[in-house]
Protein backbone atom coordinates (compact mmCIF):
# COMPACT_ATOMS: atom_id res chain seq x y z
CA UNK A 1 0.00 0.00 0.00
CA UNK A 2 0.92 3.51 -1.07
CA UNK A 3 1.94 6.57 1.50
CA UNK A 4 0.27 9.24 1.67
CA UNK A 5 2.30 12.40 0.07
CA UNK A 6 2.41 15.29 2.58
CA UNK A 7 0.15 17.38 0.22
CA UNK A 8 -2.67 14.48 0.33
CA UNK A 9 -2.18 14.32 4.07
CA UNK A 10 -2.71 18.00 4.24
CA UNK A 11 -5.43 17.58 1.97
CA UNK A 12 -7.37 15.15 4.08
CA UNK A 13 -6.72 16.75 7.15
CA UNK A 14 -8.25 19.86 5.92
CA UNK A 15 -11.30 18.19 4.94
CA UNK A 16 -12.13 16.06 7.91
CA UNK A 17 -11.34 19.22 9.97
CA UNK A 18 -13.80 21.28 7.80
CA UNK A 19 -16.47 18.62 6.90
CA UNK A 20 -18.81 17.21 10.00
CA UNK A 21 -19.58 13.63 9.52
CA UNK A 22 -23.31 12.80 9.57
CA UNK A 23 -24.28 10.34 12.28
CA UNK A 24 -27.99 8.95 11.81
CA UNK A 25 -28.83 8.96 15.53
CA UNK A 26 -32.37 6.94 14.75
CA UNK A 27 -30.29 3.78 14.91
CA UNK A 28 -28.48 2.68 17.77
CA UNK A 29 -25.16 1.93 17.18
CA UNK A 30 -21.42 2.34 18.18
CA UNK A 31 -21.08 6.28 17.48
CA UNK A 32 -24.95 6.92 18.96
CA UNK A 33 -25.78 7.83 22.42
CA UNK A 34 -28.96 5.53 22.74
CA UNK A 35 -26.81 2.40 21.60
CA UNK A 36 -23.58 3.50 23.44
CA UNK A 37 -22.90 1.48 26.82
CA UNK A 38 -19.53 2.16 28.23
CA UNK A 39 -18.36 -1.23 29.65
CA UNK A 40 -15.33 -2.09 31.28
CA UNK A 41 -13.78 -5.24 31.02
CA UNK A 42 -10.68 -7.60 31.73
CA UNK A 43 -8.67 -8.77 29.17
CA UNK A 44 -9.45 -12.68 29.25
CA UNK A 45 -12.88 -11.48 28.70
CA UNK A 46 -12.51 -9.18 26.23
CA UNK A 47 -10.81 -11.85 24.25
CA UNK A 48 -12.67 -13.83 24.73
CA UNK A 49 -15.61 -11.88 23.67
CA UNK A 50 -14.20 -10.29 20.46
CA UNK A 51 -12.89 -14.13 19.21
CA UNK A 52 -16.27 -15.26 19.94
CA UNK A 53 -17.93 -12.53 18.18
CA UNK A 54 -14.88 -13.27 14.97
CA UNK A 55 -16.34 -16.91 14.57
CA UNK A 56 -20.21 -15.97 15.18
CA UNK A 57 -20.57 -12.88 13.40
CA UNK A 58 -22.72 -11.67 16.14
CA UNK A 59 -21.70 -8.26 17.83
CA UNK A 60 -19.97 -8.30 21.46
CA UNK A 61 -23.05 -6.99 22.10
CA UNK A 62 -25.89 -9.41 21.29
CA UNK A 63 -22.70 -12.05 22.78
CA UNK A 64 -23.17 -10.02 25.88
CA UNK A 65 -27.19 -10.28 25.51
CA UNK A 66 -27.19 -13.83 24.85
CA UNK A 67 -25.11 -14.68 28.07
CA UNK A 68 -26.82 -12.78 30.08
CA UNK A 69 -30.49 -14.19 29.00
CA UNK A 70 -29.18 -17.23 29.31
CA UNK A 71 -28.28 -16.54 32.98
CA UNK A 72 -31.97 -14.96 33.86
CA UNK A 73 -32.97 -18.36 32.04
CA UNK A 74 -31.13 -20.68 34.74
CA UNK A 75 -31.65 -18.44 37.44
CA UNK A 76 -35.70 -18.77 37.13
Amino acid sequence: MARMTEEEADALDELWTKTTPEIDTSKSGFLTRSGFTMVSLDTVTAAYLQAKAAVSHHSVSELIGELVREKISASA
